[in-house]
């Protein structure tokens, strides 16, 4: 990415089910849920949005093999993307387990997202 114009930063969690990728999924969209970039468009080659570049590292409380990287990446919907792993996150416990909540166990799987938008 030669210029980067933002970077918004998020947190998800999976309170039941232990799922990492929902996890993932959620602190994508938090990052990128309140904001609208009119402006990006002026200064993207061509005005075209699928210029743009997005760049999301995801830290991760557990193994990364767990994550479905095609989840996240459907979350934002223009760009190049591409997708860092980094150890991280956050792994703590809801006292209960819930079978009808797919609950394995009473783990919470904590997700933190920066969000790089640039061209």
């Amino acid at each position: 990415m030669e210029q980067v114009m933002f970077i918004e930063l998020g947190m998800g969690t999976d309170l039941h089910g232990q799922n990492i990728t929902k996890a993932a999924v959620r602190a994508v969209q938090n990052a990128i849920r309140h904001n609208s970039m009119p402006g990006l468009r002026s200064v993207l080659p061509g005005g075209d949005l699928n210029a743009m570049k997005v760049h999301v590292k995801l830290a991760l409380p557990c193994d990364h093999e767990l994550l479905d990287p095609e989840a996240v990446k459907a979350v934002l919907p223009y760009g190049t993307l591409t997708l860092e792993l980094l150890q991280g996150g956050m792994v703590t416990t809801s006292g209960v387990v819930l079978p009808d909540k797919d609950d394995k166990n009473d783990l919470i799987y904590v997700v933190n997202a920066s969000v790089e938008v640039g061209f």
